[in-house]
């Protein structure tokens, strides 16, 4: 018994009579013919990338560490790879549905400059032309490695920012102050670009009627 119980003028109360529920707590199931199939939560993975160690390079991972310390919808992951480009190729692998990779990208701009791009996954080229060790995560190349281990590739956005330094040669931690102050524009950016996946499945596989 709840004291906001919505159906508490329903009949009397008492512990164990009746379960209320919202229409976004009830999981659908197929009827027992299984005529009827219920789509899965959409899966979107989200991998922030890239090195703390070389300054503004950490960028993706500090998106991902603010990502996960949100409320995210059923079926967002978000993974902070850092380096280990070989878990991130088989990560996408796995075929999730969608892919957003988060990492510094030098493009020319305003340092700190926050931008979505999509990928041309046709004309990636083959591995052998692609120096690639178990740390090198150039979100092009852990496209090409995964490719290469058979993952059939798809739905992959990329975020990114302009960085404003990579560090000295002998490593630097921490962001500079353009690419710390873009961290926040892009975690929302990203749960702007989670909503629009979720509503565009919503539109294509709409839920079951009662």
């Amino acid at each position: 018994v709840v004291d906001e119980d919505p159906g508490r003028t329903i009949g009397p109360r008492g512990p164990g009579h009746r379960f209320f529920f919202g229409p976004e707590e009830i999981e659908w199931l197929a009827p027992a013919d299984g005529t009827t199939k219920v789509a899965a939560p959409l899966d979107i993975l989200i991998a922030g990338i890239g090195n703390i160690f070389l300054g503004d390079d950490g960028f993706g991972v500090e998106v991902a560490q603010r990502l996960a310390m949100r409320q995210l919808p059923p079926g967002v992951r978000v993974i902070d790879f850092g380096i280990r480009g070989y878990d991130l190729a088989y990560a996408i692998l796995a075929k999730p549905d969608h892919t957003i990779l988060v990492d510094a990208c030098p493009r020319k701009l305003e340092p700190g400059t926050v931008f979505v791009l999509e990928p041309d996954l046709t004309s990636l080229g083959s591995i052998e032309s692609t120096v690639l060790d178990a740390h090198d995560m150039n979100p092009m190349h852990v496209l090409r490695l995964a490719q290469s281990l058979g993952a059939e590739l798809r739905n992959v956005l990329v975020v990114g920012c302009e960085p404003a330094t990579l560090g000295p040669e002998e490593g630097f931690m921490g962001l500079s102050e353009p690419v710390e102050a873009a961290v926040n524009e892009a975690v929302g950016q990203i749960e702007l670009l989670v909503a629009r996946l979720l509503s565009e499945s919503e539109r294509q596989h709409p839920a079951p009627t009662r």
